[in-house]
């Protein structure tokens, strides 16, 4: 434990980690309920896309981009996923497989175009986000059942995916969320690739000097941004039973948030893969807890998360500011002044 919390953003890390011990104390004292592990792990599986896309949307932060188009790509691989299957008569897993694919190619659209044509990222993703949202509107458009329905009835194999426990107790979306923990870390923490990254966020210009292919670095990210989202939507489709072209609709602030508190910099340079589990379990812990052990209606649930995200955003702005950190250097000046005297 000690050395996944090492690192980047160390004292970040430890932050988050004590913040999860006591959303655990204040929760678990208002309602004992709130410790029981299968209560979590039920509660997270509409969280676990959160979870899933904001491992590799930090590879995107720490280039210094984002990325607002994943949640659309969510929709996008349920419907291929349930139209491939349905009316085409694709087997289940290629279809799954398929949808990956796809999705692989609207991460590399995008990504394209944020490194190769200098777009912002904010107005590709935005637009990526509307496009692949509709692309998905098109596909439903192909299915014999209406888009409101949604397509169901699912092969009992595909639906096991999120049914399936492991020792009877984890279930196994669990499992492949820390097994993209892993590779996520290993990817950005212990690999060529991954200090790649870190230099093209810190000083893209460094980056082509010192023989990177910062472009190519760069839309790799949106890559593994959209297959994590691919991802997400196989899992949500298996969980719910049902693909449909708007899940994932309402992920966005979540992911971002997730990111932002997990220690990612908004301008890129500075993150973990560590931070952001951390912090993307605590949002989950929050929004499971409110309504649980204080009556919140889940309705309301947005504003303490969006609270959460300003307050730290302002928190480090402040922190990082030069004037300020001046001003506290020339109070403990003071301070030791007055006391040697």
């Amino acid at each position: 434990m000690k050395k996944l919390l090492k690192g980047p953003n160390t004292s970040w890390n430890l932050f988050l980690a004590a913040l999860l011990v006591i959303e655990c104390v204040i929760f678990g004292a208002a309602n004992p309920k709130f410790l029981s592990l299968a209560r979590i792990f039920t509660s997270a599986n509409s969280d676990l896309p959160i979870w899933y896309i904001s491992l590799f949307v930090t590879f995107v932060m720490i280039t210094g981009g984002i990325d607002i188009q994943s949640c659309a790509i969510v929709g996008l691989t349920s419907i291929i996923i349930g139209v491939a299957w349905q009316d085409f008569g694709l087997n289940i897993w290629l279809a799954a497989l398929l949808a990956v694919a796809v999705a692989a190619a609207c991460g590399a659209l995008s990504g394209f175009f944020v490194a190769y044509c200098g777009v912002q990222a904010m107005v590709v993703t935005l637009g990526g986000s509307f496009l692949y949202s509709g692309l998905g509107l098109l596909v439903s458009a192909l299915s014999s059942t209406e888009a409101y329905k949604g397509i169901s009835g699912f092969p009992d194999s595909f639906k096991a995916l999120t049914k399936i426990k492991l020792f009877d107790f984890i279930p196994l979306q669990i499992v492949i969320f820390l097994a993209m923990v892993v590779v996520a870390h290993l990817l950005l923490h212990r690999t060529k690739y991954g200090r790649k990254i870190y230099l093209v966020g810190v000083n893209p210009s460094a980056a082509e000097y010192s023989g990177v292919n910062s472009r190519l670095v760069i839309m790799s990210t949106y890559i593994l941004s959209a297959v994590s989202a691919a991802v997400a939507g196989i899992i949500m489709t298996s969980y719910l039973g049902t693909a449909k072209s708007d899940l994932g609709g309402s992920l966005t602030m979540n992911i971002i948030t997730a990111c932002v508190l997990g220690g990612t910099l908004s301008t890129g340079g500075k993150g973990s893969v560590i931070g952001t589990t951390l912090a993307a379990v605590a949002i989950t812990l929050l929004r499971f807890g409110m309504p649980l052990c204080f009556g919140i209606n889940k309705q309301y649930l947005d504003i303490p998360i969006g609270v959460l995200l300003v307050v730290v955003v302002v928190a480090r702005a402040l922190a990082n500011s030069p004037a300020l950190i001046a001003k506290v250097g020339g109070l403990r000046k003071k301070k030791e002044s007055r006391a040697g005297a």
